[in-house]
């Protein structure tokens, strides 16, 4: 569907005015995983102001990101039968919507179905598979650092609005966290109405690195979203490549967003942190995310995909096991912060150049889309599992423990993904 974005800078920019998208979306991003990390920093507030207990609230995260990732692969298919900025757009008002909403809320189904269903469901439009479509139809050249750049801006967002939000949080008025999410999702809506066409050929383009004598094909027209999106896991579930990378995205999920990303502030409460101060390390992870995952990118553009992975995953679980073993203190958990920054969400870039290797650069966006479902199936264990076995047990250790262990089991499992095409592409779904 073409796009009637007005985009002014396109004749002096050229095939350069990919970056331009990149910068836009990179934002909407930042901003819709400032919105995914807000539960976090609403546990104390919620439980102080209605006495909801802990579970219930993390129950609410819990249903959020697994909505987040179920959406994933439809809204992949979604870009491609009503546009991608026609997407993008819709989401983020529906994100304001829901954020503003919440400030009203009294009872807890509010809390699961605003921070649950509905923000889960927009966010979800725009998140990983909103960077996958983007690199794969405005780069030839330098796929993998796109991917990189837009991957680090999905988890520095998650991390960097921490310490605001938390503040915003602990203060007389829990509300004003909310109200900031939903004003940062509407300053995009005009951004992306003017600067986001849908494809490059909308606006006349190649994607950036193309060869203007040997354009890409256009791709073939596609016929009903829903069968787009099931028919492509359909190929897709008959490999191993598929399972295997979905595995160790459900294990990425698991050991970020889900126990980190939703425990880390209340497991350093359990040893006298306060909350600012907890969610600063998040967003000092967060700064070293940026860079970490901007330089798997242009790693995936030169070595094998998986090794990065193999080291990634390894690395991850390691670090995780070792942490409840430490003291907590400001120089023990800085160390961990920069580490675990820098390996945060560096999985993604090597992931999606498996997946377009395996089921080419048509499939692959809704095929990664199944995969972060993966993902975010994952995340929402972990939210789930840190907060039962916290109540059970009095103590994160266990959570953080089988956390660990996951993330060394996707190490190996990496290595046995192979690179060459899965299956034939199809000329139409």
């Amino acid at each position: 569907m073409p796009s009637t974005a007005n985009t002014a800078p396109v004749p002096r920019l050229g095939q350069r005015y990919a970056f331009v998208v990149v910068g836009v979306i990179f934002f909407c991003l930042l901003f819709s995983a400032g919105l995914r990390s807000t539960p976090s920093v609403l546990l104390d507030p919620l439980q102080q102001a209605f006495g909801w207990s802990r579970s219930i609230i993390s129950l609410a995260a819990a249903i959020g990101i697994f909505f987040y990732g179920m959406v994933g692969p439809f809204a992949a298919a979604a870009m491609d039968h009503f546009g991608l900025r026609r997407v993008v757009l819709v989401s983020l008002v529906a994100m304001a919507v829901s954020s503003a909403a919440s400030a009203y809320m009294t009872q807890t189904w509010h809390l699961i179905a605003l921070w649950g269903l509905f923000s889960g469901i927009a966010s979800g439009a725009v998140a990983t598979v909103l960077g996958a479509t983007i690199a794969n139809r405005w780069f030839v050249k330098h796929r993998g650092l796109a991917m990189g750049i837009l991957t680090a801006s999905t988890a520095t967002g998650n991390l960097i609005f921490l310490p605001v939000l938390a503040a915003l949080a602990s203060s007389s008025d829990w509300r004003r966290a909310v109200w900031a999410v939903a004003i940062a999702m509407l300053v995009m809506v005009p951004l992306v109405w003017k600067l986001v066409p849908g494809r490059p050929a909308d606006v006349g383009l190649l994607p950036y690195g193309s060869d203007p004598a040997n354009p890409p094909a256009p791709a073939a027209p596609r016929v009903g979203f829903i069968a787009t999106t099931f028919g492509a896991l359909k190929r897709a579930s008959r490999t191993a490549a598929f399972w295997y990378l979905f595995a160790t995205f459900w294990v990425c999920g698991f050991t970020t967003n889900g126990l980190v990303g939703t425990h880390l502030i209340a497991l350093c409460g359990d040893h006298g942190i306060a909350p600012v101060a907890a969610a600063g390390l998040l967003s000092l992870m967060g700064v070293f995310d940026l860079i970490g995952t901007t330089a798997s990118g242009w790693l995936t553009d030169r070595y094998d995909p998986r090794r990065l992975l193999f080291v990634y995953y390894g690395l991850r679980g390691v670090s995780l096991i070792v942490l409840p073993y430490t003291n907590f203190s400001f120089y023990s958990l800085s160390i961990f912060a920069v580490f675990y920054g820098l390996d945060w969400i560096a999985t993604v870039p090597p992931t999606l150049r498996l997946a377009t290797d395996a089921f080419g650069e048509r499939d692959a966006p809704i095929v990664f889309g199944w995969i972060v479902a993966g993902h975010q199936i994952g995340a929402a264990t972990a939210a789930w599992m840190g907060g039962a076995i916290r109540q059970a047990t009095g103590s994160y250790l266990m959570a953080f423990v089988i956390s660990g262990a996951t993330g060394i089991a996707a190490a190996v499992i990496a290595l046995m993904v192979k690179r060459q095409r899965a299956t034939p592409e199809p000329v139409a779904a």
